[in-house]
């Protein structure tokens, strides 16, 4: 399997940043960091002000992902449940296809997304009559987290691959 993400590497965590709901008005905090090698999704999600969402999003990058059946996270969570978002060109104006992602508490998962995990959905709502997702039309990936509970957040992803076509 493939590595598309490897928090090894000195030069992934600046190709992340951060688009929390300071957007719209809320004072939520998120951000993506690397400890030991673990690339760490973590702040402080608040529903102040009609917040209540943290992301980080990686660079773009076209990543030509036809030829594979998904992607697999291997992460460790907080029990709290976490989006993995893909983004195209398919979808305009902050849509994307998310994948939920639910790690146990201090418990490292290995997650298996196959493509047909991803549901198109823009500002929460889920679009019916979208496209599917286009493997090969996967410009960016990202991170969010808006379970509407205040409190603090961390999921820690190892890396993320590809999913054998098999």
């Amino acid at each position: 399997m493939p590595t598309l993400i490897d928090f090894t590497a000195g030069d992934e965590i600046p190709r992340w940043h951060a688009i929390n709901d300071d957007v719209m008005g809320g004072v939520s905090q998120g951000a993506m960091h690397e400890a030991e090698g673990i690339g760490v999704f973590a702040g402080e999600l608040t529903l102040t002000n009609g917040g209540g969402f943290a992301s980080a999003r990686r660079e773009r990058e076209p990543m030509r992902l036809s030829d594979y059946a998904g992607v697999v996270v291997r992460a460790r969570g907080d029990g709290r449940t976490y989006q993995l978002r893909l983004y195209t060109h398919q979808l305009t104006d902050g849509g994307a296809y998310r994948a939920l992602v639910h790690p146990p508490a201090g418990e490292w998962q290995r997650i298996a997304l196959p493509w047909h995990a991803f549901e198109a959905i823009q500002r929460g709502r889920l679009l019916e009559n979208a496209p599917p997702l286009a493997p090969d039309d996967i410009q960016q990936l990202g991170l969010l987290i808006a379970d509407r509970r205040d409190g603090a957040f961390r999921l820690e992803i190892a890396r993320i691959e590809t999913l054998d076509a098999r």
